[in-house]
């Protein structure tokens, strides 16, 4: 049976609920997300993937300075992002398939890659 694509908000909001449950099993990341307050957390990451694929503007906050503030609680890797990076496409992989799918992804991509010069500097991402 072929999977469909991502349509709308409660398509992100299914991802993002398998996604997190992956991460707080996860050997190498789990640990960054002890301290998330999940009934806040979940909310702005539907809105915040919500807003990078449909553009809604339903996010208003600064990813950018929570995930330095992480990176001073929790000294980040490249690792760290990579095996995030393959979670998150595993999670979408396993449950939409197409365009919106491939652009998720490519977007979470890019997100990352911004995130990690910002905190590591060129030099370190681009290895």
């Amino acid at each position: 049976m072929r999977k469909k694509d991502i349509a709308n908000k409660q398509d992100l909001e299914i991802i993002v609920n398998h996604f997190y449950e992956k991460v707080k099993q996860d050997d190498l990341i789990a640990i960054m997300f002890e301290h998330v307050n999940w009934d806040t957390h979940l909310p702005l990451m539907y809105d915040f993937w919500d807003n990078v694929l449909f553009y809604t503007g339903n996010y208003t906050g600064n990813p950018m300075a929570k995930h330095m503030m992480a990176n001073d609680r929790f000294q980040m890797t490249k690792n760290h992002f990579d095996r995030w990076l393959m979670l998150f496409d595993k999670t979408v992989d396993e449950l939409f398939s197409g365009k919106n799918a491939a652009l998720l992804k490519e977007r979470a991509r890019s997100i990352a890659t911004i995130m990690q010069i910002k905190i590591f500097g060129n030099e370190y991402v681009l290895k």
